[in-house]
């Protein structure tokens, strides 16, 4: 036991002479008590349940193109023989009939039940969000909140409409054309240059979304520098999962039940993690020396739910695990980092 105290110790030493240690061990032990995980999965839940509407829509929005433009529909239903043959290719182009012909209520369905699932995702995520910060403001009338929520999910929508433009932007061959109109093409490094550039406006296309996410959909005053700080970190670990799950998936598709299953698992896979950084990144700047300061002074009709005092409690979990991070961290820190 004399040992563990020792170890302990150190550690502990070690993480309070370095901020961005004991930044991390103490958002991860944030993360943790206010149930990250479980808030990740069911986010999860509402985002695949939304997923249906918008299925509708575009299935609606597909039998109005169709409607309009025969000969594009006549060619559909030509492909379809020649690459389906049989009766499944027949039972597929009367779907089609049948979208064009129920074009008007499958969309208006869609439209209605979307807006509604979309309003039951986006008060679940802001929920989540403002969980982080272990305070509860004064509740809002409903119609209020449901104004705002209307509002949060307009705003995400304008912000991933920036996104997707700097992603399109970043695998689209404009730089590549640009360099060959200047005659740069060929230039030593050229493709590097461009590689580079692509990667970096990959990152800003996800900091985008994740700095407005973190600062405006909580429920909690949150400021723009710590919420900037951690969409950085959000954005990073977002690509490199973008990384990861694109390998993971070559592989995993290639059995016939990865064939069958992967792309639904696939997706609320994709989801969860994804929901858990973002989750971690508002727990990072929840923690975040700005808004602890800004918090100490509450206003007079915020209730305080949970002490803020004691940061670094943890429990089993994933408050552990950050915890067993940080101390693996500060044990090699006290091994290579000593001064000579």
């Amino acid at each position: 036991m004399q040992v563990v105290d020792n170890i302990s110790a150190a550690v502990e030493k070690q993480i309070g002479r370095r901020p961005w240690l004991d930044h991390l061990v103490r958002a991860g032990g944030r993360f943790q008590r206010q149930r990250g995980d479980y808030f990740a999965a069911g986010i999860t839940y509402f985002t695949v349940l939304s997923l249906f509407p918008l299925l509708m829509v575009a299935f609606s929005v597909a039998g109005f193109i169709l409607a309009g433009q025969p000969d594009l529909l006549t060619q559909l239903q030509e492909s379809v023989k020649e690459n389906i043959p049989g009766s499944f290719g027949t039972q597929i182009n009367d779907l089609i009939d049948q979208a064009i012909r129920s074009r008007g209520t499958v969309g208006l369905l869609g439209l209605v039940v979307g807006l509604y699932t979309g309003l039951g995702w986006i008060a679940n995520l802001r929920a989540a969000l403002t969980e982080q910060w272990e305070v509860q403001s004064p509740e809002s009338p409903w119609w209020r909140s449901k104004l705002s929520d209307v509002g949060a999910l307009i705003g995400l929508g304008l912000a991933s409409v920036v996104s997707l433009g700097l992603s399109a932007l970043a695998q689209s061959d404009l730089g590549a054309q640009l360099l060959a109109a200047i005659g740069a093409d060929h230039l030593p490094g050229a493709t590097v240059v461009l590689s580079v550039v692509s990667i970096g406006l990959g990152l800003l296309a996800s900091w985008a979304v994740f700095a407005w996410m973190i600062a405006r959909l909580p429920r909690e005053p949150v400021s723009l520098r710590s919420a900037a700080r951690a969409a950085a970190l959000a954005a990073i670990a977002f690509e490199v999962f973008k990384v990861i799950a694109a390998f993971y998936l070559q592989i995993v598709l290639r059995s016939p039940a990865g064939a069958t299953f992967g792309s639904i698992i696939g997706l609320m896979v994709f989801s969860y993690i994804t929901y858990r950084i973002l989750l971690f990144a508002t727990a990072w700047a929840a923690t975040s020396a700005d808004n602890e300061r800004s918090a100490d002074i509450a206003p007079p009709n915020a209730v305080v739910i949970r002490p803020r005092v004691v940061e670094r409690t943890m429990s089993t979990g994933t408050g552990a695990a950050y915890f067993g991070a940080g101390a693996i961290a500060a044990l090699a820190l006290m091994v290579f980092g000593r001064r000579r």
